[in-house]
């Protein structure tokens, strides 16, 4: 099995076989259950979808709701496919944090913590525009000139502004895995990972 669903549940830290301390997330890794599996016959490729996290049924929708009862369990709260499964899973198999070993390598994605709008300096670094002599005034976090003016006579696209900021998706590659708690379904992984406490992750072997 290539992966699972996973939910963020904070940040901890352990000590290697030197006494060094390293900083860890804990993850919640499942179990997993397997709501469609895709085929190249009928849908041109191969994927299995899991689903992960209960979900009220009030708040299903009725096509989601025939689409879980399909596989014989209930409404899920997160839904993502894997590519290069295993053959012999079924609808309604469950899959679990057991399928990751003790020193192995992972990419993990998430969705970071959105910042909302932010300016130059907090979303690109800026300096700001300097001093406040020589006749300025509130201008320290500005951005200065975004352009000419007869030419090119407009603002390049990818010019560097305040916007929206974070909540975006993100792949971390090459996490290591510290270790697996099967009895808990819990995964501890070296270092951060994307998103708040809370927030659900997609956990691919390499």
């Amino acid at each position: 099995m290539p992966g699972l669903i996973g939910k963020k549940i904070g940040m901890t830290s352990t000590y290697d076989a030197d006494g060094k301390n390293i900083p860890c997330t804990i993850i919640q890794a499942g179990p997993c259950v397997v709501t469609q599996v895709k085929t190249e016959a009928k849908d041109g490729y191969r994927a299995i979808q899991l689903g992960f996290g209960e979900r009220k049924e009030k708040n299903t929708p009725a096509p989601l709701k025939g689409h879980f009862k399909k596989a014989k369990t209930t409404p899920k709260q997160r839904l993502a496919e894997f590519t290069g499964y295993a053959e012999d899973l079924t609808l309604g198999d469950e899959v679990n944090v057991e399928i990751f070993v003790e020193g192995e390598y992972i990419d993990v994605v998430g969705k970071t913590k959105g910042k909302g709008f932010q300016g130059v300096i907090k979303r690109h670094g800026f300096a700001g525009v300097g001093q406040a002599t020589h006749g300025q005034h509130n201008r320290g976090r500005a951005p200065g000139s975004i352009g000419a003016a007869s030419y090119p006579a407009r603002v390049f696209k990818g010019m560097r502004m305040g916007g929206q900021m974070g909540n975006t998706q993100v792949t971390l590659e090459n996490i290591q895995v510290v270790k697996v708690l099967a009895d808990q379904s819990l995964l501890i992984v070296k270092g951060s990972v994307p998103g708040p406490k809370g927030s659900f992750l997609i956990l691919e072997k390499n």
